[in-house]
């Protein structure tokens, strides 16, 4: 099974437990077609195919990631600090501390990114420091490398980050605007610079900034690599060997504004879903686009979230992410 691809049995164990008392609140959806999860406000929610709120939990801060696990837990992460793994029932079943642990204590750091692996360790991103760590489920450190950024900055050295099939590991350095592929050693092997387009980058966080603050990126199949630009409102594809060979815009799509294109998705049948964040009221949070760029479905919700879904995807199987 590849990376990010979860049992249906276990996705849907989640559901069976809610937390969340206000279930009336429904997001509206252009067919049921997906569940979702998403996060907002300082909570995390499940979302069932029709909009309805079936669980949450209530984070007390953003988050900028999450992973279903196999076994229907949810490992997410705290103040960009503490990795925290709940159960459906809403207790907190494991954590990890960055900001103490592994020689971390009085360091200046944040966790945006983290990655539960098929050998039960977690792979964790300590943007300041500098680091991608392995760590054994009571937190001894097994396995450590150095990134390799121009701009250091603990809020924006890494957004997200995946263990590729490989073990090389795949790095998004927002500050940076490039992809960066590591192998287990720190060795950088492969990197992308996301472009600009000739366009002159522009301050803020929605539809009128710009830039090339790189939030997410998958290594497809083919080898080729899927890349969500951030600030770039995009979303571009591109070859071991640079070359684009699709992208999508900030209005290639009917009555929908890209802003912060944040997370990716690649459903089986090949389409995507894309999490388009602090696009403003009315703009939906995820879009399943074909890649003849034809809207398949849409999530939208301002009710329980806002301008500031930057962790949302869809709950299936066999889905890359």
């Amino acid at each position: 099974m590849r990376p990010g691809c979860l049992p249906l049995f276990c996705l849907l164990c989640v559901s069976t437990v809610s937390v969340f008392a206000a279930s009336v609140f429904a997001a509206e959806v252009s067919s049921p077609r997906h569940a979702v999860i998403a996060a907002d406000k300082g909570h995390i929610y499940r979302f069932d195919e029709n909009g309805k709120v079936v669980w949450s939990y209530d984070l007390k801060s953003s988050i900028h990631c999450f992973q279903m696990l196999p076994n229907g837990n949810l490992l997410t992460h705290q103040q960009f600090k503490q990795l925290i793994e709940i159960d459906p029932a809403g207790k907190i079943v494991w954590t990890y501390d960055s900001s103490t642990a592994n020689g971390n204590a009085g360091q200046k750091l944040e966790v945006h990114t983290f990655q539960r692996l098929a050998n039960g360790n977690t792979m964790i991103v300590e943007n300041g420091v500098g680091r991608v760590i392995e760590v054994a489920p009571e937190g001894r450190l097994v396995k450590k490398f150095s990134l390799q950024v121009d701009h250091p900055d603990p809020h924006r050295d890494v957004r997200r980050a995946h263990q590729l099939p490989n073990g090389n590991v795949l790095a998004c350095q927002e500050r940076d605007g490039k992809v960066v592929e590591y192998n287990s050693a720190g060795r950088v092997v492969w990197s992308y610079q996301v472009p600009l387009f000739g366009k002159a980058p522009q301050g803020g966080h929605g539809p009128e900034a710009f830039g090339n603050a790189v939030f997410n990126a998958l290594r497809l199949p083919s080898g080729n690599t899927l890349i969500a630009t951030g600030n770039g409102h995009s979303v571009i594809e591109v070859t071991p060997d640079r070359e684009i060979v699709w992208q999508l815009h900030q209005h290639d799509l009917p009555n929908i504004t890209l802003a912060w294109v944040t997370t990716l998705e690649v459903l089986p049948n090949g389409n995507l879903i894309i999490g388009n964040c602090h696009a403003g009221p009315g703009q939906p949070q995820l879009i399943e686009v074909d890649r003849d760029k034809n809207v398949e479905w849409t999530f939208h919700d301002d009710q329980v979230l806002g301008n500031d879904t930057a962790a949302s995807g869809t709950l299936g199987a066999e889905t890359l992410r």
